[in-house]
């Protein structure tokens, strides 16, 4: 049996003691040295505005309700608004105030709540902000705007819109899809099976979701065949392209006849000289001589050919795709073969000049329609039709190289 002295154990004991003493002692003194580190302090900032000692106010603007309305139940004094409404048309007018859109109030923290700054939203990213004390003046601002890439894919059973809602996706990107392949597929045609693929961003303000970003390309399998849509930017300009650099709209003629003058434009309150009233006129009126030639605008079906006494005379109506209709009345009569069901191509002779139905004189009366909806003929920018430029080429083909194994894998 070993025996320890006591002598020995008390001296280990000690040297434990003192080391222990000496390192708590050096590591007191290391923090002591450290600078002191303050916890961070974050600032509430809406706006660009620090609002830590201010109060803030929201509201929505309601039916009816103009700026002074609201403005007047914060105390903001009727001289000030009416200097807003009169000196600040240019940076934002107040009369385009609109029902449901956000307003904000930031008052100081004092027994009267003295309003401060008030803000109108004119989007979710938008705003106009009116400084109510010192010098009083109007500036827009807008909201640091985050955009996710994500990616969807989907099989059609009924619509392109209802595969949008099964897949839990904006159905808004059905109406996108639709534009980028307005020329290469036929959305009116579509049968059960059909897939699609998108990648495409979505915007959020506020990390609140506000719509729907670019599709940067997509893939359409109708009948076996991929349809592919690349987003690509050359000369300032964005546009879809399959992937051998052919660009997949395709461009409308100027206009459907050679005309002398254009006797009558779109409107929405227009007085008709026959019948002595004011009615909306959705078109726009050519006058040319009898018999000119008309020319369909673009490639298409004839979905309508008929005569309306009281109307448009005999008339001529072509859906070109599942975007755009354009309709030809007040023709003399129709080019040979012209029925319902027939395809025309783009400056196909489909009829001549005339003044059938309600007219005054001898004229086109030509209507543009996009999904069923009339716009002005004279404000639609015809597509270019040009294919990626060789100078841009490189940078295209760098394109497809990234996204086609994005969409293959889907």
């Amino acid at each position: 049996m070993i025996r320890i002295n006591n002598k020995y154990i008390s001296l280990f004991l000690l040297i434990i003691s003192l080391s222990f003493f000496s390192c708590s002692h050096n590591e007191k003194q290391h923090r002591e040295n450290q600078p002191e580190v303050k916890p961070k302090v974050i600032s509430d900032i809406i706006y660009g505005i620090n609002v830590d000692s201010l109060q803030v106010k929201k509201g929505k603007v309601r039916r009816n309700q103009f700026l002074a309305d609201i403005m007047l139940k914060y105390g903001v004094k009727y001289s000030t608004i009416d200097y807003f409404a009169r000196h600040t048309k240019k940076t934002f007018n107040v009369r385009k105030i609109r029902k449901g859109h956000a307003y904000t109030v930031i008052c100081k923290k004092d027994s009267l709540e003295t309003p401060v700054w008030f803000i109108y939203e004119i989007s979710p990213s938008n705003y106009v902000l009116y400084h109510l004390t010192d010098s009083v003046y109007a500036s827009l601002g807008k909201k640091p705007i985050i955009r996710k890439q994500v990616s969807t894919t989907g099989t059609i059973r009924t619509s392109l819109w209802n595969a949008m809602i099964d897949q839990h996706d904006d159905p808004n990107l059905a109406i996108k899809l639709s534009e980028i392949y307005a020329w290469t597929i036929d959305f009116f045609e579509l049968r059960k099976g059909n897939q699609y693929k998108a990648i495409y961003q979505k915007v959020y303000v506020d990390n609140n979701y506000v719509g729907l970003g670019n599709v940067e390309a997509a893939d359409f399998l109708q009948r076996g065949q991929h349809h592919y849509a690349f987003y690509f930017k050359q000369n300032g300009r964005g546009d879809y392209f399959d992937e051998e650099g052919n660009c997949l709209e395709r461009a409308f003629l100027k206009a459907p006849l050679k005309y002398r003058r254009i006797s009558s434009r779109f409107s929405n309150h227009r007085w008709h000289p026959i019948l002595k009233i004011y009615r909306p006129h959705h078109g726009v009126d050519y006058a040319a001589a009898e018999g000119t030639h008309v020319y369909a605008l673009g490639e298409g079906v004839i979905i309508k050919k008929g005569y309306q006494k009281n109307g448009a005379g005999n008339y001529l109506k072509i859906r070109h795709n599942s975007v755009y209709t354009t309709q030809y009345a007040h023709l003399s009569r129709f080019a040979r073969g012209m029925k319902v069901g027939k395809h025309v191509r783009q400056d196909q002779l489909i009829g001549y000049v005339g003044h059938t139905g309600l007219a005054t004189g001898p004229h086109l009366d030509f209507r543009f329609y996009k999904y069923g909806k009339a716009v002005n003929p004279l404000t639609v920018k015809s597509p270019p039709v040009e294919p990626v430029a060789p100078a841009y080429r490189p940078a295209f083909d760098s394109v497809v190289r990234h996204y086609r194994p994005l969409l293959d894998s889907l």
